[in-house]
């Protein structure tokens, strides 16, 4: 089966045992059998053979129950609580998110929270589908109905998802034609395998993904409106890592997956400050999957009983320190008294408005930090937040943080007062 198309394993069925009238042969058969697997549980295991399954055990992703998916941040929890009331009345769900947000892991969550959790979850990479297999792949075929076909005849993963959860990844690269296909099926809730001459209700909780703007590809004409419409009934748009203020609680799970036996606590108790620093201040432009990913080598190559920053990889270390000498700079420090002068005449009006959250400020911080790293320049610091410039004024704006050029008169009282 290709790589793309993976479906999780269907519940285990009772089996089902002869009749007690059988003959005296079958029941000491069947006696024979248990005698010898209850031999063979008594055996323990070669430990090559038990270093292998753990090894496969621990290499399979850790998809978590769906309360567990995120500590204290309040934007995670509101978003999970939306996507548990969206299946539950069997919408169709349209989960967006960067690349390594966990998107697969929420669709998971979300399945084995539904009522459907007994039956099978399909998912489908829809832009890794080879055109040559779209058809087969997705609607099946009946026997015969072209050359190389398999005897009985196969069924499609849409018709393999029958009752259960159908997950499509990358929906937004699917092809335009295959959209056409697609919204069909789901306005029809039937499918018409290769060779068949009449269609197959099929009945699934729709799950999609996608880390593009669907919206501007409708505008553009990439991505079918008619099909937007129909799959973006409940949308829950993931935040990025950089976003989250449980980075510590995440940092820690996932420290406690590489060293088994922990508590999240005594796992942040193994992570110097130095490194713990740099892991929360990193912009994490990969999100999970490259926090996941660097924990995983900062554990294999570290040394002692302590996790410290030059067990990371290069390129975290390297960011640091160029963080850090940036900020040891003249002109680095001229960019602080910058930030320092912008906070001081926003003041006044934050406080008329509103009081901020430590979440606002945090933000507000990362914020200050990311135009005075690039002076102020807008596209880098747009690139470095993960924003468009767009969104970054509009950032700008709801915190209440006027442009430099708009500050001359503070910036030029600071400046004279540092020269002083």
């Amino acid at each position: 089966m290709p790589a793309h198309l993976a479906v999780a394993p269907a519940p285990a069925r009772p089996v089902r045992h002869a009749s007690p009238a059988g003959s005296a042969s079958a029941h000491t058969a069947f006696s024979n059998i248990a005698a010898l697997a209850e031999r063979i549980t008594r055996v323990p295991a070669p430990p090559a053979v038990t270093a292998v399954t753990t090894a496969a055990r621990q290499m399979r992703p850790d998809y978590l129950a769906i309360d567990d998916l995120c500590g204290t941040d309040a934007r995670m929890r509101e978003l999970l609580a939306r996507g548990k009331r969206f299946v539950e009345r069997g919408l169709p769900v349209l989960i967006l998110g960067e690349t390594g947000t966990g998107k697969e892991f929420l669709a998971r969550a979300l399945h084995e929270y539904s009522e459907r959790r007994t039956q099978a979850f399909v998912a489908i990479n829809t832009a890794s589908l080879p055109e040559h297999l779209v058809e087969s792949e997705l609607f099946g075929y009946q026997r015969g109905a072209f050359s190389g076909a398999l005897p009985g005849g196969m069924k499609g993963k849409l018709q393999q998802a029958d009752g259960g959860t159908l997950f499509l990844d990358e929906i937004g690269d699917m092809p335009y034609a295959l959209q056409t296909r697609l919204l069909r099926v789901l306005s029809e809730r039937e499918i018409t395998p290769l060779g068949a001459s009449h269609a197959v209700p099929v009945d699934v909780q729709l799950i999609c993904a996608t880390h593009q703007d669907l919206a501007s590809a409708v505008a553009q004409g990439t991505f079918r409106e008619d099909l937007y419409y129909r799959i973006a009934v409940g949308v829950l748009t993931l935040p990025t890592l950089r976003e989250r203020d449980d980075k510590p609680e995440l940092i820690a799970r996932m420290l406690c997956d590489e060293w088994p036996g922990l508590r999240p606590d005594q796992a942040l108790d193994r992570v110097a400050p130095d490194a713990l620093s740099c892991l929360l201040m990193h912009a994490w432009p990969g999100n999970l999957r490259q926090l996941r990913a660097a924990l995983r080598y900062a554990c294999a190559v570290m040394s002692g009983p302590m996790l410290c920053a030059h067990d990371l990889p290069p390129e975290l270390v390297t960011a640091s320190q160029v963080r850090s000498t940036r900020r040891d700079s003249p002109m680095e420090m001229h960019a602080h008294e910058v930030s320092d002068a912008t906070a001081c005449t926003s003041r006044a009006s934050a406080v008329q408005m509103h009081v901020q959250t430590p979440r606002h400020d945090s933000e507000r911080e990362r914020i200050l930090q990311a135009l005075a790293q690039h002076r102020w320049n807008i596209s880098a610091a747009a690139r470095t937040l993960g924003f468009c410039r767009a969104s970054l004024y509009r950032k700008l704006k709801q915190l209440s943080i006027p442009h430099v050029r708009d500050c001359g008169e503070v910036l030029s009282s600071g400046l004279a007062g540092h020269y002083a």
